[in-house]
């Protein structure tokens, strides 16, 4: 991790949180600190994103719900970024919702991109030759 070194004050009950994520993932105090400005600087680039630990590591979702904002981009990609159809497909989330994955993706593309290539990478049979328990008995 590049950057300049900067003096900080860090209020306690901000390096106890930081502390604990250090304690309970066993990475360094500055990646930890890093990570977090980075992902406040997001949220409050793009409100109605939040950050989650997921199996590919924090990643970012739509707030109030599980989805992450990748999983809506391919969507919408699918669709031919068809803002009706992506409005039918996901029903249930809120316009605001939705403009905060797009708004996401386009100020994020890299990442998003980066996350599009990694799920296109898990075919069926990249899963069942990586997890052989998953693949179908043949009949």
């Amino acid at each position: 991790m590049g950057g300049r070194p900067e003096s900080l004050r860090i209020p306690e009950e901000v390096r106890a949180a930081i502390d604990e994520t250090v304690r309970r993932t066993g990475r360094d105090f500055a990646r930890v600190a890093n990570e977090m400005l980075a992902e406040a600087i997001k949220m409050r680039r793009i409100p109605g994103i939040v950050f989650a630990d997921g199996p590919a590591g924090r990643v970012a979702r739509i707030a109030g719900t599980g989805l992450e904002v990748f999983e809506v981009i391919g969507a919408h990609r699918a669709m031919d970024e068809s803002w009706e159809r992506l409005r039918q497909a996901y029903h249930w989330l809120s316009e605001h919702q939705l403009r905060a994955a797009l708004a996401y993706a386009s100020a994020y593309p890299d990442e998003i991109e980066s996350r599009l290539k990694e799920e296109d990478r898990w075919t069926p049979e990249t899963v069942w030759a990586t997890y052989p328990f998953t693949k179908p008995r043949d009949r």
